[in-house]
């Protein structure tokens, strides 16, 4: 079992970084969309690490937390609270890749203030992730 925690903390290591990455990623496609004129497109940068890096990395840390959950019996108060943060953090990465489709369609109004919204629903996920794992609140056996 200490391999699955193990691809649990790296899967969501990686998810986080990529959580913190894909604002910055938005804003700067955001600029050279409004640079470049009306004759390109959108760079394929973000859809690509949004599809290959952020959802695997989502997917395995949610599925290995859930296996995790199911092979030692896990709960808790804390449990529930850690998964109500992990929520945040879907509903950022969900908001992300909502942004990323309206800068394909060339609608960039709102992008920057939404990015700017889904990051600090990032970071309120992450840090309650890593608050209620680390202090495991509630003791609820």
């Amino acid at each position: 079992m200490p391999w699955l925690k193990l691809l649990h903390i790296a899967a969501l290591v990686i998810w986080c970084g990529a959580l913190l990455y894909l604002p910055a990623l938005l804003l700067h496609s955001l600029q050279l969309r409004k640079d470049a004129g009306f004759a390109q497109g959108t760079p394929p940068m973000p859809r690509f690490f949004y599809n290959s890096i952020a959802t695997p990395a989502a997917l395995v840390a949610i599925a290995s937390g859930t296996l995790l959950f199911l092979l030692h019996g896990l709960l808790g108060g804390w449990l529930i609270l850690k998964l109500g943060a992990v929520l945040l953090m879907v509903a950022a990465h969900g908001c992300f890749g909502w942004l990323i489709l309206r800068l394909e369609m060339g609608i960039f109004k709102g992008v920057k203030a939404a990015s700017l919204c889904a990051l600090i629903l990032a970071l309120m996920g992450m840090f309650g992730v890593l608050g209620f794992v680390l202090s495991k609140p509630l003791e609820w056996s």
